[in-house]
């Protein structure tokens, strides 16, 4: 009986003593995932100045009153004090922006992402190495749940152009496994990607940005790892209005019709019309009623809530046999609109609307 509840007692006391060593090695895991990372991440928009505003104050008129010498000098209030007041609104200075702002359908959204050795000399972290530091993002866009990865680089767009640079130098799988590869951040250093994507729709849009790193002590070596999520908004730069109505045509004709669009700023910003353009598919073609490509011609300024009215000529092509295009669904989809525009500092915007058609009676 003895024997028994001696060997009850030193079962409890084992399994007590197992608890509270996994207790305790539990929270030795913790303390090390809370441990503060070495690297930091700090990611900033890229976005275009803008020119500083100001009000000039009215020059005093002349009078026996000494009053006016107390009132301030119309120079005072300008941005950019000169001896010659300018009384425009606009001043040369560039203002950054104040904060994320807004990001729109049609533009490219880029960033700056910065891993920063946050290890300073003669702190008690000083004996840490840090190296093959990686940074690697992607982008959720609210028509799909599967993220989109980002070619990182020290260009701002997402779209791989060719026609600058050697053939195969902007190879997404050679950025990628260049990316892969990490690079060695002494204390106090960065390391530094850009990245770009053409925002196509609207709605919540989240970047993901994930580090990785190795951290190397006399003693210890580790790989470590966090990640970053920011999430934004985007609008609606360009609302497209489109209405089409039948036009007469001859008996070995083919079907005319008239295509008519309201572009609607409904930015914040002002924008210059660069180019709208139909592009038709196969059996139509389409004639403009606007400003032509190349055309020396001031192009179309929209102030914020302004709409501008465009339209387009579209004719049937008929085969060699007379053959007309066939309707899908009791509709003639004639093709899409392309828009293109300019911000105040030259940024560009780009939008496509969905198919253009007529629907048959």
């Amino acid at each position: 009986m003895f024997r028994q509840y001696s060997f009850t007692l030193l079962t409890a006391y084992v399994l007590r003593l197992e608890r509270k060593m996994s207790h305790q090695r539990r929270g030795s895991i913790v303390d090390g995932v809370k441990e503060p990372h070495a690297v930091s991440l700090k990611v900033l928009r890229l976005s275009r100045p803008s020119l500083s505003v100001q009000h000039p104050l009215p020059t005093p008129l002349p009078s026996s009153n000494s009053s006016h010498l107390s009132s301030p000098a119309p120079s005072a209030s300008l941005a950019y004090p000169s001896s010659k007041p300018d009384p425009f609104i606009l001043s040369p200075l560039l203002t950054l922006p104040p904060a994320f702002g807004s990001a729109y359908v049609g533009e490219t959204f880029s960033c700056t992402l910065c891993a920063n050795n946050e290890i300073l000399a003669g702190s008690s972290s000083a004996g840490k190495v840090i190296t093959n530091v990686r940074i690697e993002a992607e982008m959720k866009i609210p028509s799909s749940s599967v993220p989109i990865p980002l070619v990182l680089g020290p260009e701002a767009s997402s779209k791989l152009e060719t026609d600058e640079v050697e053939e195969g130098e902007r190879d997404p799988e050679k950025v990628l496994e260049k990316d892969h590869q990490g690079s060695d951040l002494e204390p106090g250093k960065s390391l530094q990607k850009i990245v770009g994507f053409d925002l196509k729709e609207e709605g919540s849009h989240v970047l993901a940005v994930t580090v990785t790193y190795s951290e190397t002590t006399p003693t210890s070596g580790r790989i470590r790892t966090f990640r970053k999520l920011y999430q934004f908004v985007c609008k609606s730069c360009m609302v497209v209005r489109t209405k089409t109505g039948v036009l007469p045509s001859g008996e070995k004709e083919g079907r005319k019709w008239a295509l008519e669009a309201q572009l609607e700023n409904c930015g914040e910003e002002t924008i210059t019309l660069d180019v709208v353009i139909l592009e038709t598919k196969e059996g139509f073609k389409g004639q403009g009623l606007n400003w032509e490509v190349g055309e020396e011609m001031e192009r179309p300024v929209l102030m914020p809530g302004d709409v501008q009215q465009v339209c387009f000529l579209v004719e049937e092509v008929l085969g060699v046999g007379g053959e007309v295009v066939e309707p899908v669904d009791g509709k003639l989809i004639f093709g899409i609109l392309s828009l293109g525009w300019r911000g105040t500092m030259g940024n560009r915007g780009f939008l496509s609307t969905g198919a253009l058609g007529a629907r048959l009676k």
